[in-house]
């Protein structure tokens, strides 16, 4: 009787099992990527022997996407990057900045030269709507403009009636509570964000607006203040006819430094973003608008731009050299005479690329597709600061030619060829005018493969 027990409950044990197996349905997406880049200066600086040298390598990352699908309406969704790192190149000394994240990973950047992960989030479709608990991205909302999408510890939940689509969300950005990893004798250093956002679609394009409130409290005690903001995110697309136009305007607001003595430094920063593209079939020309606002350096008692929290973002490259978040990643700043500075880094957090800060941006483009593979495109780009960091006397950062070629060799697969001149501005020369500038120019192929 014994052995029957037995055997009976181990056919059920292995049943069940068996069961949960076939109850999940994985699916896979993700991308690769190749390129080879040749950028001829890497500083702007010209006859100061230390002018910056030529510099060319291939570079790769893998990106994969799991989701796992336990039953219709819940699933559990990974991501990771693997192998991005410089063929041949020096890898990254991870006990000197074992705690560095990348700037757009879950991980550190030795991590993501081998592998890292980025998501692991659940997600539950309930009959009041669709939460997400674990780690997903965040910074991304409306256009492309100051996107900078960030893996984040988060809790959301969101809705769609009809052609209202609703969220609300709860970001942990930093956490310096006390853990068996970092131990801290004080609390409430952490920071931060709370968002809620509502879009509506039409058949012709969509408009919406995110508002979000976020508090950083990292630099107590040490420094002895906290920051507190707000702010105001609207946005439209629109499609008329062959002419697309997209719109986007991002205002914080609040307190830079709440100190506890002393007096306060208040924030107030805007960014502005338009683009129209009309699309004719073969031909399409279009062009761009951008405006971020820059920190005046006399008036200490606010913080008008370089805060991190309005910039043109990662995710848009408008340019192959100036305000190009790649170039930053891969290759470094490029930087004219002290003090001034890559105007893609923020005054902030200078080892950081976030894109375009501190600046008037226009550029104009056209394309041509001569076959349905190949697409053709060529733009002009001119930017000036918006105000000159102390230090500086010029605020022009130049004019940039780009001419790209892209062919799709499969559906899934295409290759890109691009070239950059960029014509240095004044605003490189620093304090002194009599400062020589280099032009810069680069040649780029990359090969994609999506699936």
């Amino acid at each position: 009787m014994k052995r029957f027990w037995l055997v009976l409950v181990s056919l059920g044990l292995v049943l069940a099992f068996s069961a949960q197996a076939f109850a999940v349905d994985v699916k896979f997406n993700g991308s690769f990527y190749a390129a080879g880049m040749y950028l001829d200066k890497t500083k702007l600086v010209k006859d100061t022997g230390t002018d910056g040298p030529s510099t060319a390598f291939y570079y790769q990352r893998l990106r994969v996407q799991t989701d796992f699908i336990v039953s219709p309406g819940l699933k559990l969704v990974t991501r990771f990057d693997a192998m991005e790192r410089i063929w041949g190149g020096a890898r990254t000394d991870s006990s000197k900045a074992p705690t560095t994240l990348a700037i757009d990973s879950a991980g550190t950047r030795a991590e993501n030269e081998n592998i890292a992960f980025d998501w692991a989030y659940v997600q539950y479709d309930s009959p009041i709507g669709t939460f997400r608990a674990g780690y997903f991205n965040d910074g991304a909302w409306g256009t492309v403009f100051m996107d900078s999408s960030t893996p984040r510890g988060k809790v959301a939940w969101s809705n769609t009636t009809g052609p209202w689509y609703y969220t609300m969300q709860i970001v942990k950005l930093d956490d310096k509570s006390s853990s068996a990893v970092a131990g801290s004798t004080y609390t409430d250093n952490d920071r931060d964000k709370y968002v809620a956002a509502a879009r509506y679609t039409w058949s012709g394009g969509e408009a919406g607006l995110l508002t979000a409130m976020g508090r950083d409290a990292r630099s107590r005690p040490a420094a002895s203040y906290t920051s507190l903001f707000y702010c105001l995110q609207p946005y439209a697309i629109a499609q008329f006819g062959p002419v697309k136009v997209q719109a986007e305007v991002d205002y914080f607001w609040g307190t830079w430094q709440d100190k506890e003595s002393g007096s306060n430094v208040k924030m107030e920063n805007l960014g502005v973003f338009v683009d129209a593209m009309a699309d004719f079939g073969i031909v399409y020309a279009g062009g761009t608008f951008a405006y971020i606002s820059g920190d005046d350096p006399n008036t200490l008692d606010k913080k008008e731009g370089n805060s991190l929290l309005v910039n043109g973002g990662r995710d848009w490259n408008p340019c192959l050299i100036l305000f190009n978040s790649d170039i930053t990643y891969w290759v470094g700043a490029i930087p004219g005479y002290s003090p001034t500075q890559n105007p893609n880094l923020n005054d902030a957090a200078p080892t950081t690329a976030d894109g375009m800060s501190n600046v008037w941006f226009f550029q104009g483009r056209a394309g041509v597709r001569p076959i349905a593979k190949l697409d053709i495109m060529a733009s002009l780009s001119y930017a000036t600061a918006d105000k000159k960091p102390a230090g500086v006397l010029n605020a022009t950062y130049g004019w940039e030619i780009d001419v790209t070629g892209t062919y799709k060799l499969t559906n899934n697969l295409s290759y890109m060829l691009g070239a950059g001149y960029l014509f240095t501005g004044d605003y490189y020369k620093g304090d002194n005018n009599a400062n020589s500038l280099n032009n810069d120019f680069m040649l780029i192929n990359k090969l994609t493969l999506t699936f």
